[in-house]
């Protein structure tokens, strides 16, 4: 004999065990159950308030679901598929523990404003923890700028050299993106924390609730001031999954570089035996997974920013099924972002270590100094275009004879052209092509340590 469904009388038998299955989200909406918890506690509150329920039950549905949480905590309470979806499983275990009683706390909700809100409670909490992260993310970048103002390392275009720059230079553009996204999370945040409780299946309710009070008790900022708009809404979902995208592109694109410092053609860094791993068959290698994984897992962010855009694009109003769609895709990226943060932050702090000497080398070997070739004539009168094109020709001779700029003696330099005197070879000398580079948001180490002063500001006002 099959059980029948808990829907109304309208049903006359269970679904078929496999479509159970397939409709469940049990598996994975156990996620939300600590936010679900804290949501009913507040409508319950606002039930009692109000006068639909008497204070007295509002204290005992309270007091039930703060025993289920319990439960949960302990590992007493783990639902299966037969409860369908977290919020079956509590209100059901809620009336086995209060009795009637229980089947009082769904009185003016829906789950499609249930679970709306225990999706922004949870995206609110986690929104603020991963920022945690990209201060403390933020915060081993400038550690590591400090300890390396002076340290030079090659900057690069089209992955070509390009002109020498302040390794704690180099790095503070990653805490800048880092605070872009710090900012855009708490810009998403304001989206996020908007109540849809009360907005009920898709109409609002007849009962005499009061949006504000439960909004107020859950801290939520707004109500939605639509009840077809709060139910069916998921902007605020896919503002934080391209907010996570973002991130995921920057520790990314961290990644890839990290991954060119560390291999025997760059030899900018070593990577230490706490963050690397070896190879099965080749005991020489050490290769770097912690980078290549980040990477490789931004792809799963991107993938659920997608899937999340073509679930919405063709959805009538209000509610549907496609919905339950959502929440693995933001557990997955919450997850991930936060795993990728961590691995990031612990590899900058304990797993590389640049190769000063390495460095130091790599920015004496090109000619990543010709602009500052060009700079000097043209800080002596001689237009720009014309002391580029001059340089080119210089350029173009010493590769064919050999020679660096540095190599050229001064009698050369003068044939090239009379401006040039004893002076060039410190004007190009590296440390002296970075430090002139001194416009506000440059290079120059004047203008690096600056930027730490006013990047360890930014940290202290969390």
């Amino acid at each position: 004999m099959t059980k029948k469904q808990t829907w109304s009388q309208r049903f006359e038998s269970a679904l078929h065990p496999a479509i159970a299955r397939f409709n469940a989200s049990i598996g994975f909406d156990i996620e939300l159950i600590e936010y679900d918890i804290t949501g009913s506690q507040a409508h319950a509150r606002m039930l009692a308030h109000t006068g639909i329920i008497s204070h007295e039950e509002g204290e005992i549905l309270f007091t039930g679901l703060e025993q289920i949480r319990q439960e949960y905590h302990q590992g007493q309470f783990q639902p299966g598929i037969d409860s369908e979806d977290v919020h079956f499983a509590v209100e059901k275990r809620l009336t086995e523990i209060v009795g009637d009683v229980g089947k009082k706390l769904h009185t003016a909700r829906s789950r499609n404003d249930q679970v709306g809100t225990d999706t922004r409670l949870y995206l609110r909490d986690q929104i603020q923890q991963i920022r945690q992260q990209l201060r403390e993310f933020q915060g081993v970048l400038v550690d590591i700028a400090e300890k390396n103002v002076e340290t030079l390392i090659p900057g690069y275009t089209h992955l070509q050299r390009a002109q020498p720059v302040s390794l704690a230079h180099h790095l503070l553009a990653y805490f800048q993106m880092a605070q872009r996204d710090w900012e855009r999370l708490a810009d998403v945040y304001s989206r996020v924390n908007i109540s849809p409780l009360g907005c009920g299946a898709l109409a609002g309710t007849t009962f005499p609730i009061d949006r504000h009070y439960t909004a107020n008790l859950l801290h939520f900022d707004h109500v939605y001031a639509n009840s077809l708009d709060g139910v069916s809404d998921r902007d605020f979902a896919i503002e934080f999954l391209c907010a996570a995208s973002i991130i995921m592109v920057h520790l990314s694109r961290l990644s890839e570089e990290v991954i060119l410092w560390a291999s025997e053609e760059f030899r900018f860094v070593t990577l230490k035996d706490s963050c690397a791993t070896g190879s099965s068959i080749m005991p020489q290698k050490k290769n770097p997974d912690v980078p290549e994984l980040v990477r490789g897992k931004t792809g799963r962010v991107f993938g659920h920013l997608q899937a999340m855009l073509v679930i919405m694009k063709g959805l009538p109003l209000a509610y549907n099924k496609d919905l339950q769609e959502d929440k693995e895709g933001i557990f997955d990226s919450v997850n991930t972002v936060k795993a990728c943060l961590e691995a990031m932050t612990i590899l900058l702090q304990e797993g590389l270590e640049f190769r000063h000497q390495r460095l130091a080398t790599a920015v004496t070997e090109d000619f990543a100094n010709a602009t500052d070739v060009a700079d000097y004539l043209a800080a002596r009168g001689v237009p720009f275009r014309e002391a580029y094109n001059i340089v080119g020709k210089v350029v173009k001779t010493s590769i064919a004879a050999g020679k660096l700029l540095k190599d050229l003696h001064l009698e050369e330099w003068q044939q090239i052209h009379p401006a040039f005197a004893a002076d060039i070879y410190e004007a190009i000398s590296p440390r002296q092509v970075v430090a002139a580079r001194n416009s506000y948001g440059g290079t120059g180490f004047v203008q690096v340590r600056a930027a730490i002063i006013n990047a360890r500001t930014q940290l202290s006002g969390k």
